[in-house]
């Protein structure tokens, strides 16, 4: 993909149409710092069409009224479509993300095609049953909650729209899609890939922008719901703006998670778990990432060595090649934001194990070496605001209670892991962690299991069954009472 990927239209309710304004987004590559991509950016003149469109289509048109069954055929097509086309998915994700392309094949396209098929398995659900109520039978049925605005990242893309857009549609939603301005070029990609597979005019239209049409969109009085993954601070902003009209809001937000290796933790189980979900978890742009690690005392110095060995070994460099492990960061100021956090982390007292600034020989593009921060405590601001890149906090404990209680210890409850010899020992203390999710001896995100998180990481859950019924209202219709006989 040398050529610039050029797009002069909007995809609006189903089909390409010019946009009301003049204003371009240009798509900048994170490894040569040139643009690569160039798109519309929408106006709120465009999303004023946009609603409207979404609007009729679900107060009027077949989408909403067609069956589970018969939505779900439509479905499978998207779903399919990506999975066929999932390599040229992944080099466009690469082109604009710098998304390693190890990462970018299943972390970014083939993850989207799982969050398709996992919606899909709701089509086992009947969209109403019937039940016993206190005074007679009550039929419970499952309305889809109307036009969805999904406003997504920059950082896994396609995964994030795949959580929001599967369940919507299937559920007979209509969506208004707002990816990110830094990466819009896998979205439009997603339009073309939904017009072909046979969805209805009206139902899909992809909106790139930035904040300031982010914000009307979620404003809009004929918007019934928001899906947001993004910024604690966004988030916050958008509850505040759906308040006004009442409108259904769900907010996968960010995290500060921590991996707890008990005293009998397995190295050889741990260290490449930690590594797995930190530096080579999209070079460590993931909400997920296991960014505290908390040792026992009597273990740190054992823990330290491996894993400054382990991220010192990491390959840094050009994500195209398939042996790289971290790419450079997806915009100059992210790669900025990690550096002033390293320099925070130094001046707070904490001691650079391996890293801490430019790769050497990588000067052009926005790189940040896998940097491993050790004699860290849990006041300090590196350990406990998001950083969102390649940069790990290495924390001791003393007893098991403390490292529950260190993990705790955040705004945060998105993820985390805990490692032991005994399954059964380490899954208690899993119970104690007030996160959404945790794996044991492993760093895995299930898209079949819901996903979401406690206190600042959001409100609502994305994927399995739970993803879906989120995009329903429910509705009881008391039925007649038996006649006494």
């Amino acid at each position: 993909m040398s050529d610039i990927v050029e797009h002069d239209t909007l995809f609006i309710a189903g089909q390409w149409v010019e946009p009301a304004g003049t204003e371009t987004i240009e798509v900048v590559s994170p490894v040569t710092e040139q643009v690569v991509g160039r798109v519309p950016h929408a106006t709120p003149a465009d999303v004023d069409k946009a609603v409207a469109a979404a609007r009729a289509a679900f107060d009027h048109g077949p989408w909403p009224r067609l069956s589970l069954v018969e939505r779900a055929e439509v479905v499978t097509r998207i779903k399919d479509a990506i999975a066929a086309r999932h390599r040229e998915l992944a080099e466009l994700v690469t082109l604009q993300n710098g998304s390693p392309m190890l990462f970018s094949v299943r972390g970014q396209a083939l993850s989207a095609v799982g969050a398709f098929a996992v919606a899909l398995a709701a089509e086992r659900f009947s969209q109403e049953d019937e039940r016993p109520g206190t005074g007679g039978p009550v039929l419970v049925r499952r309305e889809p909650v109307g036009v969805v605005a999904a406003i997504t990242p920059w950082n896994v893309p396609q995964l994030t729209i795949a959580g929001k857009l599967a369940p919507a549609l299937l559920a007979g939603c209509t969506v208004i899609l707002k990816p990110s301005p830094e990466t819009p070029l896998d979205a439009n990609w997603l339009a073309d890939v939904c017009a072909e597979a046979g969805l209805p005019d009206g139902v899909l239209s992809v909106l790139p922008a930035g904040r300031e049409t982010g914000a009307y969109l979620v404003a809009h009085p004929d918007v019934d719901k928001v899906a947001f993954t993004g910024s604690v601070a966004a988030g916050k902003a958008i509850m505040a703006a759906a308040a006004e009209n009442l409108t259904r809001v769900s907010l996968e937000l960010g995290g500060k998670s921590a991996a707890i290796l008990l005293d009998d933790a397995d190295l050889a189980v741990a260290v490449p778990a930690v590594v797995g979900g930190t530096c080579a978890a999209n070079s460590g742009q993931a909400c997920v990432a296991l960014t505290r690690v908390l040792v026992p005392a009597s273990r740190y110095d054992e823990v330290a060595t491996a894993l400054t060995g382990a991220f010192a070994g990491l390959k840094v460099g050009d994500p195209a090649d398939p042996t790289t492990v971290v790419g450079p960061m997806v915009t100059r100021q992210q790669q900025e934001r990690n550096l002033e956090y390293i320099r925070i982390g130094r001046e707070e007292g904490a001691k650079v194990l391996t890293g801490g600034g430019v790769p050497e020989g990588l000067s052009t593009g926005w790189y940040v070496s896998p940097t491993l921060f050790g004699d860290v405590t849990n006041d300090m601001r590196i350990a406990r605001e998001e950083i969102f890149g390649p940069v790990v906090c290495l924390l001791r404990y003393e007893t098991v209670d403390e490292a529950v209680a260190l993990a705790n210890d955040s705004a945060f409850g998105l993820s985390g892991a805990v490692f032991s010899a005994d399954p059964e020992r380490a899954t208690e203390v899993a119970r104690r962690v007030r996160t959404g999710t945790v794996t044991v001896n492993g760093f895995r995100l299930d898209l079949a299991a819901p996903f979401g998180g406690f206190k600042n990481s959001g409100i609502g859950r994305e994927f399995g069954p739970e993803g879906l019924a989120a995009y329903f209202e429910y509705q009881a219709v008391n039925l007649p009472a038996p006649n006494p006989s």
